[in-house]
């Protein structure tokens, strides 16, 4: 064990968090990784960090772990838009946010920083691109996940504002290769590639590469101001044009109806209600992604970009990867041919 001060990351074994702490170690820090003990890690670079397996909820184990950090980076949370056990959200979301917020300030880390999201900053009837500066209140936010998230968030603004020094990142849909957990954009697009998505939902969305939320993250913790939220996007998509875009990288056809949003909705209460009486898996349609179909979801990062020194790369490019790397695992058929343009 070393003396030097080290980087802490809580869910370093997510589709983020394990692009975050290759950068990290890449840079020559000394990473310790906090994620649940049943998370999938041979992915990450085990010979070179330090693992803690504890739950965020634990606060004592959470204590244990920030002792000895200079820095932490909280990303450690459940990011589907479903669970059955309907308290979850808010024991996992938010209170293992105050868990490790708390113990970070009261073991003097010198830098702390908060990852939020970019679906607690819709609301409803807006029609201007959505900035980091967005005002929202609760009554704005939609579903249990998108609640406990904007409560975590509230709780890091309110610890800034009492001298804490964090900073917050909400970034948009993150894609691009190494998706192990399958995220919702990551299932959405394995689905097309496995000949699953013959409609579509008339909505749109907004993506950044994963490897740069992961720089942006590095950045927000190097320059980013305390009590400050940046917004880490990067290009507006209609989820029409991703369909598209994937059946062009894979000479399958594109998707041929348009699902009606009453009925998207109506099939997301039926699956839910299965999902809770017999599946017990996360469905394919869920209330809170349907009803975020019908919020402004134009995003315009540009000001959080320039500030931090951030400039993503293009969506196209990384959704490419990203269909590469499902094929490198297996997860789709690898005879028919990729695509490049």
């Amino acid at each position: 064990m070393t003396n030097t001060p080290r980087i802490l990351v809580t869910g370093g074994a997510g589709f983020i968090g394990s692009h975050l702490v290759r950068q990290l170690v890449e840079r020559g820090e000394t990473v310790r990784v906090l994620d649940r003990p049943e998370a999938k890690i041979d992915h990450l670079p085990l010979s070179q960090i330090e693992f803690v397996a504890a739950d965020i909820r634990d606060r004592l184990a959470v204590r244990q772990a920030v002792q000895g950090c200079r820095q932490v980076y909280h990303l450690a949370a459940n990011p589907q838009l479903w669970t059955r056990r309907r308290g979850d959200f808010h024991a996992v979301n938010y209170l293992g946010t105050v868990h490790v917020l708390e113990e970070a300030v009261s073991a003097g880390a010198t830098r702390i920083l908060h990852t939020s999201t970019e679906s607690i900053l819709t609301r409803a009837n807006q029609k201007a691109p959505i900035a980091e500066d967005q005002p929202i209140t609760i009554d704005d936010i939609i579903g249990p996940y998108c609640r406990s998230k904007f409560r975590a968030e509230q709780h890091a603004f309110r610890l800034a504002r009492q001298g804490a020094p964090i900073v917050i990142v909400n970034p948009t849909l993150p894609v691009g290769p190494g998706d192990w957990g399958r995220s919702p954009p990551t299932c959405m697009m394995l689905d097309f590639c496995k000949g699953k998505r013959s409609a579509y939902l008339d909505a749109d969305l907004n993506m950044i590469d994963v490897r740069d939320v992961a720089a942006g993250m590095i950045l927000a913790m190097e320059h980013g101001e305390p009590g400050r939220r940046y917004l880490l996007g990067a290009e507006n998509w209609s989820i029409r044009s991703v369909f598209d875009h994937l059946a062009k990288l894979t000479g399958l056809p594109e998707p041929r109806w348009r699902v009606p949003y009453p009925v998207a909705l109506a099939a997301a209460y039926a699956s839910e209600f299965i999902a809770y009486l017999v599946t017990h898996q996360i469905p394919a349609a869920t209330i809170t992604g349907v009803k975020l179909t019908r919020r402004q979801m134009h995003f315009d990062a540009s000001r959080s970009l320039a500030a931090l020194g951030l400039k993503p790369r293009p969506i196209a490019e990384s959704i490419g990867e990203a269909v590469a790397w499902f094929r490198a695992q297996g997860w789709v058929d690898g005879d028919r041919p990729l695509v490049c343009h």
